[in-house]
């Protein structure tokens, strides 16, 4: 198989319409049962011209299919290039890792690993072992490179995600979502030291003898001290607010994070609100790279990137990101970059599958891994070859709808980086202030949906925010079936065990005591009694699950308080929002402490 390279400046070449064409269908982004069109009958279609080159066309989405176990939402940077040159590629769809020779040109060895293990990030040590990142499992399994054996399983964190080598102490650190680095001996053993930075931790880097980690949706870089102590070494200068950082990697110079960038300002609930208009980085989600070099941080804007989960540095300093949300637009998925600037255009590489991961192998040649279907692609500008990796599929239509551009450059997951939030207050025209709100653990239990209560159905919630605000397809009742399935099925994060179970029982006590009256609206498995109400910010909103909260600053509609501490100050509603001026600082603690067990 051979890949389409060019520039994305000229990326109309990829329409196969002219702007009068008009094509056939049911207009619901999935091909009929003739397998043509995506459009309604007599639509005048929208290609992708340079005047407009932010746009795409619509997607289109294959037969409606809903997995009987749901694929995790992508998160990206799955792939390694070990030493000897083999690569090695996580599948965190199908609990597997794979070993490819490049040279060869084919797959040399697959290790399955037990179901929902959601192998993640890889790194390598210095006597040959690959260690890769359980994110389902809360562990690291540890891989003989030489005769792919598993060699051991260790428990590390309940949601582990980065990892790096550190060869001066021959040791593993590994970066949680849950704020725990921890460090392992390489060579196997137990944990020697746990140091909690900072929260949501994403990415761990080793360099020049210093440890960083990034910060997922704050998108920020921290250099961490033998003490735990973190000091901050990268927040993205933008206009906007920099969230969902999705990777962070050393390079020739430095370091770079690959996150997103939001717009600054009011944007629009009308339809067709979330375009960006005719400028390619304009939108109200658009793909950046921050790099530290000497001390000195730089942020540019990346072009028609929808969904930037991965980057790779080249020997000479390029970049390569990989950009699944174009994935069913049939735009590049691959983009290449000498350097981030103030809106870089780059150049583009079509992958016809989904790509998850991207690593170079020298200054023209990538190894580009599909999630869907299963496959590393070599490739270099004379041309690519396909290698299959399995050939198990995990087609899922509301994995797909959720992860695709829309066609205006702009994803469900840009703003629900992996079924969850990206941490920010969007400021909504006639509306005002909204913190964007988790899709995860169990959200067709919620209904209605959105802070005000105006979506009374999943197929309402397509219909005015994936057709109406995004510009998307119209979606068949059975496909937003299957996108309401895929998102009602996204597990809540994983928490670790409360460090002072007194506290938690305390915490617990106050929240259930009738006087506080906490349980009275938060009630039920959810916490959550659906209800709407006014508690002290002046707008009757529908009262929000608990579950998960502790990962969800800031808080309440407006995310006035920084801290679950906060919302019991002047920013949460008083004694309009349950009876809590009564209470010491101690048992707001101990409430607080609770709450983030939820």
């Amino acid at each position: 198989m051979k890949s389409l390279w060019l520039p994305l400046v000229s990326i109309a070449l990829l329409c196969a319409c002219d702007d009068t064409a008009t094509a056939t269908g049911d207009g619901d982004g999935v091909p009929d049962s003739g397998g043509q069109g995506s459009f309604d009958a007599g639509h005048t279609t929208d290609c992708f011209f340079p005047s407009e080159p932010d746009r795409g066309p619509p997607p289109v989405f294959g037969p409606i299919v809903s997995a009987a176990k749901a694929p995790p939402p992508i998160s990206g940077g799955t792939l390694l290039v070990a030493a000897d040159g083999t690569l090695v590629a996580a599948d965190p769809d199908r609990d597997a890792v794979y070993f490819v020779d490049p040279v060869a040109g084919a797959k040399v060895a697959q290790l399955d690993l037990a179901e929902r293990d959601e192998p993640g990030r890889v790194t390598e040590d210095g006597a040959k072992r690959a260690h890769v990142v359980l994110r389902g499992a809360g562990a690291i399994a540890s891989i003989d490179l030489a005769t792919h054996k598993l060699l051991s399983r260790r428990a590390v964190c309940p949601a582990p995600r980065g990892i790096a080598y550190d060869k001066a102490a021959d040791a593993l650190h590994i970066a949680c979502a849950g704020g725990e680095l921890v460090t392992l001996p390489a060579a196997g053993g137990a944990a020697t030291r746990t140091l909690r930075p900072a929260s949501d931790l994403r990415d761990v880097l080793v360099r020049d003898g210093k440890i960083f980690v990034s910060q997922f949706r704050s998108a920020r870089l921290l250099e961490v001290s033998a003490d735990g102590s973190a000091v901050e070494r990268i927040r993205p200068k933008l206009s906007g607010d920099p969230t969902a950082a999705y990777r962070a990697i050393a390079t020739k110079g430095g370091v770079a994070l690959l996150h997103q960038a939001t717009r600054s300002g009011p944007i629009s609930p009308a339809r067709g609100g979330y375009g960006g208009g005719t400028s390619p980085c304009a939108g109200p989600v658009v793909a950046a790279i921050t790099t530290l070099a000497e001390g000195a941080a730089q942020t540019g804007l990346v072009a028609s990137a929808v969904l930037p989960v991965d980057i790779a540095s080249t020997p000479s300093g390029s970049l390569a990101i990989a950009a699944p949300g174009n994935a069913k637009n049939g735009l590049p998925q691959v983009l290449l970059l000498e350097h981030p600037s103030e809106c870089s255009m780059g150049l583009g590489i079509v992958v016809a599958g989904e790509v998850i991961a991207v690593a170079a192998l020298d200054d023209e040649y990538l190894a580009i891994q599909s999630r869907e279907p299963a496959f590393i692609e070599l490739w270099k500008p004379s041309g690519a070859k396909r290698i299959e990796l399995s050939t198990i599929s995990r087609a899922d239509t509301g994995h797909e709808i959720f992860h695709a551009n829309s066609s205006v450059g702009i994803a469900c997951a840009s703003c629900h980086p992996e079924g969850s939030e990206d941490g920010r207050v969007w400021d909504f025209a006639g509306l005002g202030p909204r913190r964007t709100q988790s899709l995860r653990g169990g959200l067709l239990a919620t209904a209605p949906f959105h802070w005000d209560g105006t979506m009374k159905s999943i197929d309402q919630l397509a219909a005015e925010v994936w057709t109406g605000r995004m510009s998307g397809p119209l979606l068949r009742t059975d496909a937003t079936k299957a996108l309401g399935a895929w998102l009602d099925r996204l597990p809540e994060h994983p928490h670790a065990p409360p460090v002072d179970a007194a506290a938690v029982a305390r915490g617990k006590a106050i929240f259930t005591d009738e006087s506080v009256g906490c349980a009275s609206c938060h009630s039920g498995p959810r916490f959550t009694n659906g209800a709407m109400a006014n508690v002290g910010t002046g707008l009757v909103l529908q009262v929000p699950s608990l579950i998960g909260v502790a990962f969800r600053a800031p808080f309440l509609h407006n995310g006035c308080a920084p801290t679950l501490l906060d919302r019991f100050g002047t920013c949460g509603g008083a004694d309009l929002h349950g009876k809590t001026s009564h209470l010491a600082a101690s048992q707001l603690k101990d409430l607080v402490t609770y709450l983030e067990t939820l």
